[in-house]
């Protein structure tokens, strides 16, 4: 399970071109020198071929693992400290310590104009279980059918911190309770001291500068506030594409919340049965 902590694996990874480094727009670093302590690097593992059942059909990506450099060299300290102490059976606590995002690149959107792009927030309660809370299991597998069928191809990152728009499982369920109580989306989070939106995209970008460059890219999104996040790091050239789907009696009022926080959505999107 750990095994990408190996000294001898990473270097026959890079060796063989799987393991690579990026900065923040996507240029390529040196793998084997010290990353700098002030700016964003990120490692990345690939391309892994993946067959994947998400959506209409099954269908076959190149999946890529992606983690800050300053979060895996924390991780492979520690792992080095557990190794000379003999505690092999702590090593389960650092797969907690890092935020592994996911890239899965169908077709050939480097080599095409105008790839289709989709960010996806992590949400195990939508993308796993299946619940109608809210409405990201059915965006994650609509994007995944979009994209595969696109002529141009594209991309889906897929965000591991980003649970709760960042808050986190735990303080997400909390929520949830405070929802049940009465309030909106946006107000629990507040009511728990937290930000209404705390998500950070700038790996994303990062990720996309290095996928598809400051090219004209589509993205999946209703959601304006992500546009700017990531014209703030440099991708200018983004055309939204509309998403909306999974519309049910189960989350209606929270997308409702949504839009009127800023999410684009036609009158009656939301009258969906």
């Amino acid at each position: 399970m750990f095994t990408y902590l190996n000294p001898e694996i990473r270097e026959r990874l890079i060796d063989q071109g799987s393991l690579l480094r990026i900065d923040d727009r996507g240029r390529q670093l040196d793998p084997r020198a010290q990353p700098a302590a002030d700016g964003l690097t990120l490692n990345l593992l690939g391309p892994i071929p993946l067959p994947i059942v998400i959506g209409s059909e099954p269908r076959a990506v190149d999946w890529y693992a992606s983690v800050r450099s300053t979060e895996l060299g924390h991780v492979e300290e520690l792992a080095s400290t557990l190794r000379e102490s003999g505690g092999q059976h702590l090593f389960s606590i650092l797969a907690s310590s890092m935020a592994v995002n996911s890239v899965l690149v169908m077709g050939s959107p480097q080599e095409r104009d105008e790839p289709l792009v989709r960010v996806h927030s992590s949400c195990l309660t939508g993308d796993v279980f299946g619940s109608e809370r809210c409405e990201c299991g059915p965006q994650l597998a609509t994007a995944v059918d979009r994209i595969a069928g696109d002529p141009a191809g594209g991309l889906l990152i897929y965000m591991a911190g980003h649970e709760g728009r960042g808050i986190g499982l735990w303080a997400k369920a909390a929520t949830y309770l405070l929802q049940d109580a009465g309030e909106d989306t946006y107000q629990a989070n507040k009511s728990l001291g937290l930000p209404e939106d705390s998500r950070d995209f700038s790996d994303a970008a990062a990720l996309l500068h290095f996928f598809v460059g400051n090219r004209p890219m589509r993205l999946l999104t209703n959601n304006p506030r992500k546009l700017e996040d990531l014209a703030a790091h440099g991708l200018s050239q983004i055309t939204p594409i509309k998403h909306v789907t999974g519309v049910s009696d189960w989350n209606r009022r929270y997308l409702a919340a949504k839009r009127d926080w800023g999410h684009r959505f036609a009158p009656d999107d939301l009258d969906e049965a």
